[in-house]
């Protein structure tokens, strides 16, 4: 069975989207670029119309993806998860993180070590955590394992420490060893690294004291 286009009018509050009028009714819309090559007077199929909603379904699930990227990046494992729950079929999902990635919009590789980074700076935290946290966002071990490849804990545990350090206001040993330690141990640190770090930063800190004091008087 075949259909004839009568109308083609671009959606009011979408002008990303046609109207497609078939016979004289309406009958669906598509996004503009699914309907660039349809003409009032054009005689479609019942099979075409169905290819037509496939690759608009592509297209819108494309569209969210970019929008879901740009709001922050994300893995591919998460944009596939997000694609998902749009209800687009496993085949259409394939072939729009293909597309992505193809375009870069996708690239697990650079998510991983502008992670790290952001973390680094922001929040330092073991490699152990860097790593759990990568995994849950769905990065293969192998990218994992080469982005974490030349991280150095110890300086990452020296910067946690440091912005912590600024809040612990202590002259007391005890309590500052029990609230840094807290500190780096709830980022993933382990003991020998914990123990280390504290006693720079509280040696630091004393010997800055000593030298407060040395200008004073």
């Amino acid at each position: 069975m075949t259909y004839r286009i009568t109308a083609l009018k671009t959606q009011k509050h979408n002008p990303q989207r046609v109207n497609i009028y078939l016979d004289g009714d309406y009958a669906f819309g598509l996004a503009r670029i699914v309907a660039a090559w349809l003409k009032v007077g054009q005689e479609i199929s019942e099979d075409h119309i169905a290819r037509m909603h496939d690759e608009d379904d592509r297209e819108t699930a494309y569209q969210r993806a970019i929008k879901y990227i740009n709001y922050r990046p994300h893995s591919e494992n998460e944009v596939r998860q997000f694609i998902k729950t749009r209800g687009v079929s496993d085949g259409n999902i394939e072939r729009v993180i293909e597309r992505l990635k193809q375009v870069e919009f996708i690239n697990d590789s650079r998510f991983a070590k502008d992670w790290v980074e952001n973390r680094s700076d922001f929040r330092p935290r073991s490699k152990h955590a860097l790593a759990y946290e990568l995994k849950r966002r769905g990065i293969q071990q192998d990218i994992i394992d080469s982005t974490l490849e030349n991280i150095d804990e110890t300086k990452l545990a020296y910067k946690a420490a440091q912005k912590q350090a600024r809040k612990t206001r202590t002259t007391e040993w005890k309590i500052f060893r029990k609230k840094m330690f807290g500190h780096l141990a709830r980022r993933g640190f382990n003991y020998a690294t914990c123990t280390q770090v504290v006693e720079q930063i509280w040696a630091e800190q004393i010997n800055t004291n000593q030298e407060n004091s040395e200008r004073i008087y």
